[in-house]
């Protein structure tokens, strides 16, 4: 494959690589696409109408899905940006509510803005009273991300009147009650799984505020959020929101692109999260250093993470994208500070085992090689144990934070001319054709 430019280098139109046949001697030329930043893309969309080949990409690392807006992110330089403002900087000097119009919007907002869309969202956060008999049908034992995938989805059966896919104004009425609501639903899961009666939201509140209250309250005491754990609760939220085309994004897009409904493309993104390899990292955190147990036992599972013949993996380590210092885990760590600090369980083992385990790992040149930094779940998990949240609840979180995320990719593929239905091709491995044999010469 070699690539062209034209005569001056710079026309995006005129610059291409060409794919070369060596059976038939065949040349084709496929457009490149530069973006604001990062690396050009290859655009093969009319490879099968010239070659009549399909690409081969599992997993589709080396593909792009599709032209979007809303985060960037550079994976060997550890950056992460929503709109072109580094998340590092949106984690210190805004918060979540701010982070959802930009990206939702594309802009940070105003003064007037952003107290409307605060309203708008805080007056959408109570559910329809109906949807609480829709609980009593799950078992106690029910895994709240079940009661989720079920109940969002479910909110179709709810808000008919915002189900139109092309009607910009159902769209963005859609996506302010899935923002107010998921907390809602997420904070009803809990409370069901616990037998406590739920809670209902607060409009005096902020968003995180409101979200720890209808977790933690119960209407036999009065309830008072630590504003520790609601800043805490915002940065996570922010750091949460959005991240690219992962499996769980993608799912939303690839559900949309049927035109099924948000309400449906939202649930079945948090069924994409809900696996252990996308949501569920926090929690498997947790269990790894359960199972290491003490810091003078590091060593030895250090050395059984580098056995290519020992099952054991350093959880919380390396990231499909990131090839450097995971922006988010920096600011995580900084909370993670503060809340125990607040807390008053500033010597709490699981703490002591996380910062010897990353100082050992980051000192060591097998994982220095391999890029194996920590990542964002390496003390997320921590901060949510010390705020009381069940380990159950830890890929809720994640839900509920990125809902914006999704909601967000939803609405650009939607209002995106050349979208198209997603269909992937394959590469078929099985029988070739063959007749038919009665069961009885079987």
């Amino acid at each position: 494959m070699t690539q062209k430019k034209s005569a001056t280098g710079s026309a995006a139109s005129n610059e291409y690589v060409t794919l070369t046949d060596h059976t038939t001697g065949e040349n084709y030329d496929f457009p490149l696409m530069p973006g604001s930043t990062g690396p050009k893309v290859i655009d093969v969309r009319s490879l099968y109408g010239q070659t009549g080949h399909f690409t081969y990409d599992p997993g589709y690392t080396s593909t792009g899905a599709c032209e979007s807006q809303i985060t960037y992110i550079d994976g060997e330089e550890g950056v992460l940006m929503h709109r072109g403002y580094r998340i590092e900087e949106l984690a210190e000097q805004s918060d979540f509510m701010e982070v959802c119009y930009l990206l939702l919007n594309g802009e940070l907002p105003n003064k007037a803005e952003k107290e409307d869309f605060e309203s708008t969202i805080t007056n959408h956060t109570m559910v329809h009273e109906q949807l609480s008999y829709f609980f009593r049908g799950f078992r106690r034992d029910a895994h709240p991300m079940a009661i989720m995938v079920a109940v969002v989805g479910a909110l179709s059966a709810f808000y008919h009147d915002s189900l139109d896919v092309n009607d910009e104004r159902q769209r963005m009425i859609t996506s302010h009650r899935l923002i107010a609501k998921v907390p809602t639903i997420a904070a009803m899961a809990y409370k069901f799984s616990v037998g406590q009666p739920f809670v209902y939201p607060r409009n005096d509140l902020t968003y995180a505020e409101n979200f720890l209250h209808m977790m933690f309250a119960v209407p036999a005491e009065e309830y008072k959020v630590d504003p520790v754990l609601a800043k805490a609760m915002d940065r996570i939220l922010i750091l949460h929101a959005d991240h690219e085309q992962n499996a769980s994004t993608s799912t939303v897009r690839l559900a949309g692109s049927t035109g099924a409904n948000p309400f449906a493309s939202i649930s079945a993104g948090i069924s994409s999260l809900w696996g252990p390899a996308h949501g569920g990292a926090n929690e498997a955190v947790l269990a790894m250093l359960d199972q290491i147990g003490s810091v003078d036992k590091i060593s030895e599972f250090v050395e059984k993470a580098k056995d290519p013949d020992d099952e054991f993996r350093l959880m919380g380590f390396g990231h499909r994208v990131y090839k450097n210092y995971d922006p988010r885990a920096k600011v995580m760590q900084q909370s993670c500070h503060e809340v125990l600090d607040a807390l008053g369980i500033r010597d709490e083992p699981l703490l002591k085992l996380a910062m010897e385990l990353e100082r050992l790992a980051l000192e060591d040149d097998y994982f220095v090689s391999k890029k194996l930094f920590p990542n964002v779940d390496f003390y997320s998990g921590i901060i949510l144990k010390a705020m009381n949240f069940p380990t159950s609840m830890f890929t809720v979180l994640f839900a509920v934070a990125r809902t914006v995320g999704w909601i967000s990719q939803w609405k650009e593929m939607i209002e995106d001319p050349t979208a198209k239905l997603g269909r992937p091709r394959q590469l078929y491995t099985g029988p070739t054709e063959r007749p038919f044999v009665p069961v009885s010469k079987r």
